[in-house]
């Protein structure tokens, strides 16, 4: 399922730079608990114009998932 995850993250793209946030380094970590999956994300800056987007596009991405049901995204600094 991790595996699933990770290329679902891939396709959440930062509009800025053209590059996943997988391959930036901004998943710091995936919890999978049954059908709910928490995921910790650190944009590269507090002042990133793009955390409410790169959010939403983590969480939407990761939700078509078949099996997963509940996606929480924590923004950590």
């Amino acid at each position: 399922m991790k595996e699933k995850i990770l290329k679902a993250l891939k396709k959440a793209i930062d509009p800025e730079t053209g590059i996943d946030v997988v391959s930036m380094g901004m998943i710091k970590e995936i919890e999978i608990k049954g059908k709910d999956v928490k995921i910790k994300f650190k944009p590269t800056t507090p002042f990133c114009p793009m955390i409410s987007y790169l959010t939403e596009e983590i969480r939407q991405n990761v939700k078509k998932i078949k099996g997963i049901e509940k996606v929480e995204v924590e923004v950590t600094f």
